[in-house]
């Protein structure tokens, strides 16, 4: 009893409580200002690449982070890049490499090994048409579960999110962090690092909105996220179907206001 108690206040805000992330109320969204974005743990060893870009030209998002991609992934995803002409790729075979792919032009491209030193992160700056623009923070830290294969966490504090909320929190410019956690938001950890940034989850007031484990029917929690700076509104927060992968993905419309 005390359990549900004390896991039921921290999952309590995110099915009853008020939107920490507002919904765009404008009369007319303007294009000029207004981008969707889907993230995507793809499974490093999930070759279902058809299915997956399949879903990607069903909802042709602006922007598209993919992780745990490999060479084979990478070759695969070549076929977007005709409408994706902003790239960022960095394919690792130890399930945290990333590629992100842009309609919009990409400036200041940075990768940031906050961590570990085969963990990258993207940094980039999205510039709007009208020349407006925000910082895109794309993250994938390591899980907390043992791996004989794969770099992990255990016995150590996650501190890659805590970095990356600080360096929000420098920032001058609107801000976005999305990607795959490896942790709920409800964590210390999570809600720390929204603290450092003054990030808000738009989850919060909408719903759970499980990512993990997508192989599973009984068991998920949501581990793919976007946190955002108070300078966006929400049209839209989606969880897309399945492709093989053991994440789902996630997507999202918003409004730079």
């Amino acid at each position: 009893m005390a359990v549900i108690v004390i896991q039921g206040s921290l999952i309590y805000p995110y099915l009853f409580g008020e939107k920490s992330v507002p919904d765009y109320n404008g009369e007319e969204i303007r294009t000029e200002t207004s981008f969707d974005i889907l993230i995507a743990n793809v499974l490093i060893t999930n070759r279902k690449s058809a299915e997956f870009i399949r879903i990607v030209k069903q909802r042709d998002p602006d922007i598209l982070l993919a992780m745990e991609v490999d060479d084979w992934w990478i070759k695969e995803l070549q076929v977007l890049k005709e409408s994706y002409p902003f790239q960022m790729e960095y394919p690792l075979n130890n399930a945290y490499g990333m590629s992100l792919y842009s309609k919009f032009p990409l400036e200041n491209k940075e990768i940031k090994f906050l961590k570990h030193k085969d963990v990258p992160s993207f940094h980039a700056k999205i510039v709007f048409p009208d020349a407006k623009s925000f910082i895109l923070r794309a993250v994938h830290p390591v899980a907390p579960v043992p791996s004989s294969i794969y770099p992990d966490n255990v016995g150590e504090g996650e501190v890659a999110l805590l970095k990356i909320g600080e360096l929000v929190a420098r920032d001058s410019l609107a801000s976005i962090v999305a990607g795959d956690f490896n942790d709920v938001s409800w964590s210390y950890t999570s809600r720390m690092f929204g603290k450092k940034g003054d990030l808000e989850n738009v989850r919060i007031g909408r719903g759970l909105y499980n990512t993990f484990d997508a192989t599973s029917s009984i068991l998920r929690w949501p581990l793919d996220h976007y946190f955002v700076t108070r300078e966006f509104a929400l049209v839209e927060l989606e969880r897309l179907p399945k492709f093989g992968s053991d994440h789902f993905p996630l997507y999202a419309r918003f409004v730079l206001k």
